[in-house]
């Protein structure tokens, strides 16, 4: 299929794609099916693609200096800034995206980081030094290399390997400034497995092992002998324990867990007796994230409360808290305490600001921008709120979404929607920055309705397992009650409405065009699984087995005929509204297979399938250049699908 995707461009190449419209497509883009860009529409949508984001990665252990990722080319980089809003200082120059970054503890000397190429996910960790800006590879530069975490010392580094048979994720150490130093701490069974924290003296490792999004356990390993014993309950199941870290006597963890709780809650764990108890007050929500103080003494954490996130500080010990209240409205990742015990750094995103670095001092109450992300000259105080939309399901469920509104006094009369469908799937739409989709908005018009099927994080953890298994198209059927709720707006047109989705979400897309496709004008399918069955076949070796628990195993035979039953390319026959379909060509979730089986089978069929295959990108598009192309091509077959009547 590749190759007949190569003939069809220089087809397409030779029948007069010239000029401007020819140098849009990027050098490693494949595109097949697909007209050419209208003229003008990259000026049009211009500004739209310039937007940028800065997410934390670290505090300088002795500076009050932030370590960021941000894009300033192609792909994001290491960059330091020294002031609250200073200068982006840019560290490293790299093709590929660096993903994350950390300092050495102690000294800042070395920046550890890690990287992968071309999207494909086997990552390999590098040691950067501050001084000179020299970069080194670390690991063995081949096999998938995750979850890096420095010593309380400063003297090593903890991570987990696949290298031994592609498969399972092994424990490993390292000195970053010694060769030579790189072994196997333990074997282990299973993808699941990531170092969370080290013990105050180093001689030990809190380690989590991850079945699924339901189940995970704790478990401490002697870094020394590589001995390994569970400390949270045997045979416990359809509990899931997420962050964790030693407290400061070393006999005792603090961790997130929905052990007696529809959500995850923030306990301390004894490691000796496996007491566990709560900590801080019992909310409606997930805690998400935590950090301990450098002292030991206090602990800050982010509470999903609706879809927002809410900071909290509290005692270690007791448990006792108090919000912090200079918090805005928005969703907050990668909390981290600096080295002062009274200051801690965050990544904030909201409806009318793309991500970028805060801080907060929890004695003052007072919180600091450290980054200003560029809009491309675009006023983000214009742009739409999201709006909280609940519907009842086919069986009296409740669910919620968030729609995104054009403004009437520009765009007057019944809207056109698009429906975006998070990935996951147990992923969450969350009122976040719009980023380049406000276009679509702004300029065109377009309400976006980012709802919150069955199977989504945030509403607990029986919501959360209503779509496992044989009950997967329970979810589909939530796009109908949200189907039915728009044909109740009179701002929204029903008759015109599009469906867009990536991985999970490119699955629920297509699902959806075979059951309310006569409700649908169009679908985008961005890296989504076409046919379970081959996805489980070629997904990578070391994410199938934790596939397998959220999809079925295929191996069961029962649960095979099933998988077939629900997957979309079964019922290719019913996909006849037009399809976008776009694909990273090193992607290890969701092989290349999907999309170009899925193209193949709806041409035969006689339908409109339009490709784009970027062959220097895994699971999704993290080039500016692919990211832009893709979008300027979303644009163009959303105008053309859904403007008018049909």
């Amino acid at each position: 299929m590749r190759l007949v995707c190569g003939l069809l461009l220089a087809v397409w190449w030779a029948n007069g794609l010239t000029g401007r419209a020819a140098t849009d497509v990027p050098e490693q883009m494949v595109v097949d099916g697909m007209p050419p860009l209208t003229a003008g529409l990259r000026e049009q949508v211009g500004r739209y693609l310039e937007f940028r984001a800065s997410l934390f990665q670290d505090w300088h252990p002795r500076r009050r200096d932030v370590l960021i990722t941000t894009r300033f080319a192609e792909t994001a980089q290491l960059h330091l800034v020294q002031m609250p809003e200073g200068a982006r200082r840019q560290l490293t120059f790299l093709p590929e995206p660096v993903a994350s970054g950390t300092f050495q503890p102690g000294t800042g000397a070395t920046i550890l980081f890690s990287q992968d190429r071309g999207g494909g996910e086997f990552f390999q960790l590098y040691r950067y030094e501050t001084e000179d800006g020299r970069v080194a590879l670390l690991t063995d530069g081949k096999s998938r290399n995750t979850g890096p975490r420095w010593s309380r010392s400063g003297s090593w580094v903890a991570y987990t390997s696949t290298r031994r048979n592609g498969r399972d994720t092994d424990l490993y150490r390292l000195q970053p400034g010694v060769p030579g130093s790189d072994r196997c701490v333990a074997e282990m069974t299973g993808g699941g497995w990531t170092v969370l924290d080290w013990s105050p003296d180093d001689s030990q490792w809190l380690v989590q092992n991850f079945v699924s999004v339901n189940e995970s356990s704790l478990h401490v390993v002697d870094v020394a002998t590589g001995g390994i014993r569970r400390v949270t309950p045997e045979g416990e199941s359809g509990v899931s324990y997420a962050a964790g870290q030693f407290l400061a006597d070393g006999r005792s963890v603090v961790t997130t867990t929905d052990r007696g709780s529809e959500f995850r809650r923030l306990g301390r764990l004894d490691l000796t007796t496996g007491a566990w108890r709560p900590l801080g007050r019992d909310v409606r929500g997930d805690v998400e994230a935590l950090d301990l103080s450098p002292d030991g003494r206090r602990l800050a954490w982010f509470v999903n409360e609706d879809g927002a996130s809410r900071l909290h500080v509290g005692d270690a010990d007791t448990g006792h808290e108090r919000d912090v209240k200079a918090l805005p409205l928005g969703v907050a990742t990668g909390l981290r305490w600096r080295s002062d015990g009274r200051e801690i750094g965050f990544t904030l995103s909201s409806a009318r600001s793309p991500s970028d670095v805060y801080s907060v001092d929890t004695r003052r109450q007072t919180l600091t921008r450290w980054t200003v992300s560029e809009t491309g000259g675009l006023n983000p105080a214009r742009f739409a709120e999201p709006e909280l939309v609940k519907v009842r399901s086919f069986d009296g469920l409740e669910l919620s979404g968030f729609l995104y509104r054009p403004d009437a006094r520009r765009h007057p009369g019944p809207r056109p929607v698009l429906i975006s469908i998070h990935g996951g799937p147990e992923g969450q739409s969350r009122p976040v920055f719009q980023m380049r989709w406000n276009y679509l908005i702004e300029e065109l018009g377009v309400a976006i309705l980012y709802p919150n099927v069955r199977g989504s994080a945030g509403y607990g953890k029986t919501f959360l397992t209503l779509d496992n298994g044989f009950k997967r198209e329970d979810s589909v059927k939530d796009i109908g009650a949200f189907l039915d709720w728009i044909a109740t707006q009179p701002r929204l047109d029903a008759a015109r409405v599009g469906v867009y989705g990536g991985s999970y979400g490119g699955y629920m897309v297509l699902a959806s065009m075979v059951h309310h496709g006569e409700r649908l004008r169009c679908a985008v399918d961005v890296v989504g699984i076409s046919n379970f069955l081959t996805f489980l076949k070629n997904t990578q070796d070391y994410r199938r087995d934790l596939r397998r628990v959220e999809y079925g195993d295929e191996r069961d035979a029962a649960m095979a005929a099933h998988l077939e039953h629900i997957s979309p390319l079964t019922h290719v026959s019913r996909l006849r509204r037009p399809l976008l379909v776009a694909q990273g060509l090193n992607d290890p979730r969701v092989p290349v297979s999907e999309a170009e089986q899925l193209v193949k089978a709806v041409r035969s069929q006689g339908g409109e399938a339009w490709y784009l295959l970027a062959r220097d990108e895994g699971h999704g598009f993290a080039k500016k250049r692919n990211a832009d192309f893709l979008f300027l091509a979303i644009v163009q077959f959303l105008q053309a699908q859904l403007s008018g009547s049909q």
